[in-house]
C-alpha cells in the first residue's frame, strides 16, 4: 500500500473515499470554484508561513519523490535549519512536511493551515507525520499546527507573529500514535480488494469535517436520494433524518403522518406530499405594505483574504468590492446605479462614499437575506467615521425581500423547503433563471468572488471583460429582487 498524507487523511474520513480515489476516480465530483479558491489560499498561506522560519531552503516539487527525499536527506546533511516541505518515506506512507526545523537536539514539525482554528482532521495530518518521522529514528521535539488567527487586524504593515498562531499538539498526535498501525491495516484491506468497492453507508461522515467529492455519487447514483430529501427538511435533526434513512425513507412523500415533526415541518412536508403552492396573501400584503416608495433594492458582492493586504483587514473578512441598486419609483419607473471597485485597491472607503451618495438616509432599502448587507454596513460604518450617522441611518430603514419565504407565507413544492434566492428566484419568475446562465463568465456569487480576486493578475482585455461581466451580473442580482417583489405583489393583490 502506499499513501500520501492527504490520502490518510481522506481514508480517516471514509475509507470507500479512499478506494473511490484510487480505483474510481471518475465518479469524483471536479473542484468547483470554491474549491480550487480554497487550495489557492492554502498555498498562499503556506509560502507566506515559511517567513516564520527564515532562511530555509525548500524542497522543490516534482513527481520523482525519491528525488524529492534524497533532497531533504541532503538538505539535513548540510545543517539547513529550516527546511519547506521535507519529504520522507516510511512503509509507503509518503508525508511532505510543511516547515521541518532541524537542530541538535532534534526535529519540530510544523503543519500550515488556512483555517482559523485547529481540526481534528488537522491532528490526523500532523500524526501521519510524525508516525513516519519516528519510525525513521528522528528525534521528534514538538509537532505543531500554524493557523491564522482571525482576531488580527492588520496596521500599516503586516505582522506576521500576530497573523499566525502556532500551537503545539504534540500530546494530542503523541496519544494517536498507537491507533495508526490499526488504521493502516484497514486500510489496506480495502484496497487489496480493486474491484469491490467497500460497503459503507452515507452519513453525517460525508459532509464532516469536508464534503466530500463522491457524496453525489453515492447519494444520488447509488442510492437515489432526490435531491429535495429528508435530509433537507428545515431544521430536522441528524437523529431524525437518520430514522427516516434507516426506516428506508428518503422522499419526502414516503413520511408518514405519524412521524414526530414541529409544526413548520409537518406543513412542510403536507405542501409538498400535495404538490400545490401555499400563499397567505394576507401576511404577504402586510409585508409589502411596510414598503415605501422609492424601494431601493440593494445587493453587495464581497471577498475575503486570508492574509490582509489593506489596513484594518481582519482574515476572511466580508470586504465588499461591488453593489448593485435598482430604485422601484411608484410609477414603475426602474433607476439603476452601480459601484465596481478598481483591483488591487482597498475599495471600502470609496464604496462606502458612493453608497452614501446613492442612497438617502430615509429612503426603504430592500435587500434579500438583510443580515449579510446590514453586517458589511455595519463595518463600513465603524471604519470610516465622517460616513457612520449616514451608514447606519441606511441599516435602520433596511427591509428583508427573505421574510415571506423564511415565515413560509408563499411556498411552492419547487423551493424544495427553501427560502434561499436559489430556489425562490426560479419558482416565481422562472425566465430569470436563463438570463444568469446567458451571462458571460460570471453566473454565481463565489465566481463574482473569485474574479474579482484574481483580476489584479490579468491582462488589460481580459480585466475589462470581466469587470463589464461582474456589472451584469449585480445588476441582475437587483432586477431578480424586483421581479420576485412584483410577483408577491400581485399575488397580495388576488
Amino acid at each position: 500500500m502506499t499513501l500520501s498524507k492527504s490520502l490518510y487523511t481522506r481514508a480517516i474520513q471514509c475509507p470507500k473515499s479512499l478506494w473511490l480515489k484510487k480505483y474510481k476516480p471518475s465518479v469524483l465530483t471536479p473542484p468547483d470554484a470554491s474549491a480550487k479558491a480554497v487550495f489557492e489560499t492554502g498555498n498562499a498561506v503556506g509560502e507566506l508561513a515559511c517567513q516564520l522560519f527564515p532562511e530555509g531552503k525548500e524542497v522543490a516539487f516534482t513527481r520523482d519523490y525519491d528525488e524529492m527525499i534524497a533532497m531533504t536527506k541532503e538538505y539535513i546533511g548540510e545543517g539547513v535549519k529550516n527546511i519547506y516541505e521535507a519529504t520522507f518515506n516510511y512503509d509507503g506512507i509518503l508525508v511532505m512536511v510543511d516547515i521541518l526545523h532541524v537542530d541538535a537536539e532534534g526535529v519540530s514539525l510544523y503543519e500550515v493551515k488556512s483555517s482559523t482554528s485547529v481540526k481534528d482532521i488537522y491532528l490526523h495530518d500532523v500524526s501521519i507525520q510524525y508516525y513516519v518521522l519516528s519510525n525513521l529514528g528522528f528525534t521528534i521535539k514538538n509537532a505543531n499546527v500554524v493557523h491564522i488567527d482571525s482576531a488580527y487586524v492588520r496596521g500599516d504593515a503586516l505582522a506576521l507573529d500576530e497573523l499566525f498562531s502556532v500551537v503545539d499538539v504534540s500530546d494530542e498526535v503523541m496519544k494517536m500514535q498507537e491507533n495508526i498501525p490499526k488504521l493502516l491495516e484497514g486500510f489496506e484491506k480495502y484496497l487489496a480488494d480493486k474491484v469491490n468497492e467497500p460497503n459503507i453507508d452515507i452519513g453525517s461522515h460525508c459532509k464532516n469535517p469536508y464534503e466530500c467529492d463522491a457524496k453525489d455519487y453515492c447519494w444520488r447514483v447509488q442510492r437515489n436520494i432526490p435531491a429535495y430529501s429528508v435530509f433537507n427538511i428545515f431544521n430536522l435533526g441528524s437523529k431524525k433524518q437518520v430514522e427516516l434513512y434507516e426506516q428506508g425513507i428518503v422522499d419526502i412523500k414516503d413520511i408518514p403522518d405519524s412521524f414526530t415533526m414541529t409544526a413548520k415541518q409537518s406543513q412542510a412536508v403536507r405542501n409538498h406530499k400535495a404538490g400545490v403552492t401555499h400563499i397567505d396573501k394576507e401576511a404577504i400584503k402586510a409585508f409589502v405594505d411596510t414598503l415605501s416608495y422609492p424601494i431601493y433594492h440593494l445587493d453587495f458582492e464581497t471577498f475575503q483574504q486570508a492574509i490582509p493586504e489593506w489596513k484594518g483587514i481582519s482574515p476572511f473578512m466580508q470586504i465588499p468590492f461591488q453593489y448593485s441598486l435598482h430604485i422601484e419609483h411608484e410609477d414603475g419607473r426602474l433607476e439603476h446605479k452601480d459601484f465596481l471597485a478598481v483591483d488591487g485597491e482597498d475599495p471600502r472607503e470609496m464604496l462606502a462614499e458612493r453608497l452614501c451618495e446613492d442612497i438617502p438616509r430615509d429612503v426603504t432599502v430592500l435587500a434579500y437575506n438583510m443580515g449579510f448587507e446590514k453586517g458589511v454596513i455595519k463595518k463600513l460604518a465603524f471604519e470610516y467615521e465622517a460616513l457612520s450617522s449616514h451608514l447606519l441611518a441606511i441599516n435602520e430603514n433596511m427591509k428583508d425581500l427573505m421574510t415571506p419565504f423564511q415565515q413560509k407565507h408563499y411556498v411552492t413544492p419547487s423551493m424544495n423547503g427553501s427560502y434561499s434566492i436559489k430556489y425562490v428566484l426560479p419558482a416565481l419568475v422562472p425566465k430569470m433563471l436563463d438570463a444568469y446562465t446567458e451571462l458571460d463568465g460570471v453566473q454565481n456569487g463565489m465566481e463574482a468572488m473569485s474574479a474579482f480576486a484574481s483580476m489584479s493578475k490579468l491582462e488589460e482585455g481580459e480585466r475589462e471583460r470581466l469587470r463589464a461581466s461582474l456589472l451584469a451580473y449585480c445588476k441582475l442580482d437587483t432586477l431578480a429582487m424586483v421581479k420576485v417583489l412584483d410577483k408577491l405583489r400581485e399575488v397580495s393583490d388576488d
